[in-house]
């Protein structure tokens, strides 16, 4: 079942983390932890606001990794915040468009992916370590 709004999909990637090791994930840091739980808002919240809805999201551990994937309704591909860059070196870096919300997910984030759906819409795919 697709999450309500961001709060519910963080609550649903918070009992992944927390479900430990019977859940299977490692234990992650409080610091970790935060930065999921961000990186979650910030994927639903941009669905939500800028992709005509959320269309689906999971979220799974992968070993030491959580992987997290939020499809939207938008063929638009997100920006970054005016006059910064995403990453220095980055092929995108100094895009000027957006919020500030998608070059914090692509700063914490150890992967991202943007990629066309054939029925319309994009999925948006995170990996973050867990340590």
């Amino acid at each position: 079942m697709t999450p309500s709004d961001a709060a519910d999909a963080r609550a649903r990637v918070a009992a992944l983390l927390d479900g430990g090791p019977d859940a299977g994930a490692p234990a992650v840091s409080g610091a970790v932890r935060a930065d999921a739980l961000l990186v979650t808002s910030e994927l639903v919240t941009n669905a939500y606001r800028h992709g005509g809805g959320l269309a689906g999201f999971e979220a799974e551990v992968d070993g030491d990794a959580l992987e997290i994937t939020v499809t939207d309704r938008s063929c638009d591909v997100p920006h970054g915040a005016p006059g910064r860059p995403i990453r220095p070196g980055a092929p995108n870096a100094g895009a000027i468009e957006g919020g500030f919300g998608w070059p914090l997910v692509r700063l914490l984030a150890d992967r991202v992916s943007v990629a066309p759906l054939s029925t319309g819409g994009k999925s948006v795919r995170v990996r973050m370590r867990l340590r």
